[in-house]
C-alpha cells in the first residue's frame, strides 16, 4: 500500500483538534487507514530537520487520498465537518471551448486521450509540491510506471490553442524538454535519458515504436512527449493562473479515474474548472471531458442490514453514507431500495458490496455485533495437503534447518540439463512467451531452486542447510486444465564432507513424524500388510553412482517410488558453481493423503 507524508500541524488544523499520535491512530483505524509513522516523536536527524510528518498507509484502491488534499477531505467529511463538494464544469466568458484534436496516427501507440483546465488556480509551495507528489503517485500506481496512463501539466498562458495530439517520427519532434536549454527531437532524447534515473525506467515504453505520441499547440508548438517528459516552454510554476492537463493512456476507465482524482484534489484552488473538448475525427466522436456527474447505484437495506448484522432503518444508512462522501435518496419505486450517487472521487466504488463496507467503516467495525453465523455450509479448516505439509515444515525447521522459497519458474537447462535428466517432451508444462530464458518452465522437482539459493548464498559458513516444501508442476492431459500440481518436500546441505548422513537422518525423522516406520526392503515386498518405507539403490544420473537411494513405501498394501536422494554429481555441482560437495533428498507427500 502506498504511503503519503503530510504535515502535521497543517492536517491537524484541518480536523479542527489537536490529535494525540494514539487518537490519530485511533481515527485512522477508524477509517480504514493506517498511521505508519508520527516523525515529531522521531529521534532520527532528517527527520528533526524538517516539521513534523504523519506518514500514513493508504488502500491501494483508493486513489482519492494519495495527497494531502484528499486525506483532509475524506477525514473532514468523516468528522462531519463538513459536506463532499460539488464538483461542477464552467464554460469560459466566451462559450468557445479549448479542443484537442486526436490524429489517427495515434492508434499506433497510445490512442485516448483527456484533459481539463484549472482557471485562476491559486498555487502556494505547498499546493504545488502536493499537485507534482499526485501525479507522481498515479502514475506509479494505477498508471502502472505510465504504461497505461501518462499526465502532462502546462501553463495555458503560454501557449495556444487549439491542440493536436499526434504520433510522428521520433526524428520529426524537436523540443527542449522539461529543465533542459538544449533543443531535441525524439531519438536524441532517448539517447540523453537513457541513463537518467528518474525518466530512464519509462523510455522502454514507447522507445521501439516507429512513431512517437506527441502534443501540439496551434503554433506547432509542442507541449509533450507522453509517457516522458513535457516541454520546458509549457513548465507550470508557482506563478502559473491557468493549467492544461492533458491525460494520455492506453486504458479508457484508468484515464477518467485519473482525471476525476486530479480534479477532486485540486479543483477547489481553482476559481473555476474548465471542460476540454475532445475531438477524434477518426471515430466521428466528440466529448467534453471530464463527465463530473456521480455515478448512479442502487443498495438493498435488507442487503446491507444482513451482512453487517445490523437493522439500520433507511435514514440512518444514508446518514452513514453521507459520511464516506455519498448522496443518497430513497428509491421511488421500492422501500427496500436506496438510490446512491457515488462522487467522482470513489473509483473503488464498483458494487453494492463497496457501499455495504462504506455503511460498517461509518459505523465502526468494533461496534459491529459479533455473532457466530448459524447458517454456514462449512467451517473453515486447513486442506489436508497444507495441514500435511505444515507438520514438515515444523519438522525440518525444528532439526536445525532453514526453509527457503525460491521461484517456482527455472529454465530448461536447470530443470532437465544441468541435473543430468532427460525431458520426454510431455512432463514440464512450458510457457508460450517467457520473458526471459530464466524463466522458461514451471519445475518439476524443487533442487534447481534449493541448489541457485545455495549458490547465492556461498559467502555463508558451511554447512549450509536448507529445504522446501512446496508444489511443482506437470503436464497431465487428464485433467481439466491439463496440469496437475504435486506438493513435494526437498532438502540440501553443502559442506566440506557429503552431508550424506544428515539427510538421511532428516529423511527419518520426517518419514516417523508422517507415521511411516522404516522397514527392510525384504519385509515391505514380502508383506503387503506391513506399512512403512525402505531405500534401495538405484542409478540415478543427478547422483554419483553408487552414492543414490530410491525410496519406497508400503501405504495400503501399495508399494510406492516417493523419492529419491544421495550425494549430487560433479557434474551438476559444476553446472550451479558449487566448489562443496552436496546431499539432497526430495519426496512427493501427496502420497500421504
Amino acid at each position: 500500500m502506498p504511503t503519503i507524508s503530510v504535515d502535521k500541524a497543517a492536517l491537524l488544523k484541518a480536523l479542527e483538534k489537536e490529535y494525540t499520535t494514539e487518537e490519530f491512530d485511533e481515527l485512522c483505524f477508524e477509517f480504514g487507514l493506517e498511521l505508519d509513522e508520527d516523525t515529531s516523536q522521531s529521534t532520527k536527524p532528517e527527520d528533526l530537520a524538517q516539521p513534523a510528518q504523519l506518514k500514513i498507509e493508504i488502500p491501494a484502491n483508493r486513489y482519492d487520498m494519495l495527497c494531502y488534499e484528499g486525506i483532509a477531505m475524506n477525514l473532514r467529511v468523516f468528522l462531519q465537518k463538513e459536506k463532499l463538494p460539488k464538483w461542477t464544469l464552467t464554460a469560459p466568458a466566451s462559450g468557445e471551448l479549448e479542443t484537442l484534436t486526436i490524429k489517427e496516427e495515434t492508434m499506433q501507440i497510445r490512442p485516448l486521450c483527456s484533459g481539463v483546465i484549472f482557471r485562476n488556480i491559486k498555487f502556494t509551495k505547498e499546493r504545488y509540491d502536493s499537485f507534482i507528489a499526485l501525479q507522481d503517485k498515479l502514475h506509479q500506481n494505477l498508471a502502472r510506471q505510465r504504461t497505461l496512463v501518462s499526465i502532462g501539466t502546462h501553463d495555458l498562458d503560454t501557449i495556444k490553442g487549439p491542440f493536436t495530439y499526434e504520433a510522428l517520427p521520433p526524428e520529426q519532434i524537436e523540443f527542449i524538454p522539461l529543465n533542459q536549454t538544449q533543443t531535441m527531437n525524439g531519438k536524441q532524447l532517448m539517447e540523453f535519458y537513457e541513463k537518467d534515473r528518474n525518466l530512464g525506467k519509462y523510455l522502454s515504453i514507447i522507445r521501439d515504436s516507429p512513431v512517437y505520441p506527441v502534443i501540439f499547440d496551434s503554433n506547432r508548438t509542442v507541449l509533450s512527449l507522453p509517457p516522458i517528459i513535457n516541454s520546458n516552454h509549457s513548465k507550470i510554476t508557482l506563478d502559473t493562473k491557468n493549467v492544461l492537463i492533458e491525460i494520455t493512456a492506453l486504458d479508457k476507465t484508468k484515464l477518467e479515474i485519473v482525471n476525476h482524482v486530479l480534479v477532486a484534489m485540486f479543483g477547489g484552488y481553482a476559481e473555476s474548472i474548465e471542460p476540454l473538448r475532445v475531438i477524434s475525427p477518426h471515430n466521428n466522436e466528440s466529448r467534453d471531458t471530464p463527465d463530473l456527474s456521480p455515478r448512479e447505484m442502487q443498495a438493498e437495506v435488507d442487503y446491507i442490514n444482513q451482512v453487517t448484522g445490523l437493522a439500520l432503518s433507511p435514514a440512518e444508512i444514508s446518514s452513514l453514507l453521507e459520511r464516506m462522501g455519498h448522496t443518497v435518496t430513497g428509491s421511488n419505486t421500492d422501500s427496500n431500495l436506496l438510490d446512491v450517487s457515488v462522487p467522482i472521487s470513489r473509483a473503488d466504488v464498483l458494487h453494492q458490496a463497496d457501499i455495504m463496507e462504506d455503511v460498517a467503516i461509518a459505523y465502526g467495525f468494533n461496534k459491529l455485533p459479533r455473532v457466530y453465523p448459524n447458517k454456514t455450509a462449512a467451517v473453515a479448516a486447513p486442506l489436508p495437503i497444507n495441514k500435511l505439509a505444515d507438520i514438515v515444515r515444523v519438522e525440518s525447521a525444528a532439526a536445525g534447518w532453514t526453509e527457503v522459497m525460491p521461484l517456482i519458474l527455472c529454465s530448461h537447462e536447470e530443470n532437465f540439463e544441468w541435473l543430468n535428466r532427460k525431458d520426454n517432451g510431455g512432463t514440464a508444462v512450458r510457457l508460450a512467451n517467457p520473458k526471459t530464458a530464466e524463466y522458461q518452465i514451471v519445475r518439476t522437482s524443487l533442487l534447481p531452486g534449493l541448489l541457485k539459493t545455495i549458490n547465492s548464498n556461498r559467502h555463508q559458513p558451511v554447512p549450509i542447510k536448507v529445504f522446501e516444501v512446496s508444489d511443482v508442476g506437470f503436464i497431465d492431459l487428464t485433467k481439466e486444465r491439463k496440469s496437475r500440481n504435486e506438493r513435494h518436500f526437498a532438502a540440501a546441505i553443502m559442506g566440506k564432507t557429503s552431508g550424506f548422513e544428515q539427510v538421511h537422518g532428516l529423511l527419518d525423522r520426517i518419514m516417523l513424524m508422517l507415521r511411516s516406520a522404516f522397514i527392510t526392503r525384504e519385509d515391505g515386498l514380502k508383506n503387503e500388510q506391513l506399512e512403512g518405507y525402505w531405500i534401495e539403490e538405484v542409478d540415478d544420473d543427478t547422483f554419483l553412482k553408487g552414492h543414490s537411494a530410491a525410496i519406497k513405501v508400503n501405504i495400503g498394501g501399495k508399494h510406492h517410488t516417493i523419492g529419491v536422494f544421495g550425494i549430487l554429481h560433479p557434474s551438476v555441482l559444476k553446472c550451479f558453481d558449487l566448489g562443496y560437495p552436496i546431499s539432497t533428498v526430495e519426496i512427493n507427500l501427496e502420497v500421504f493423503l
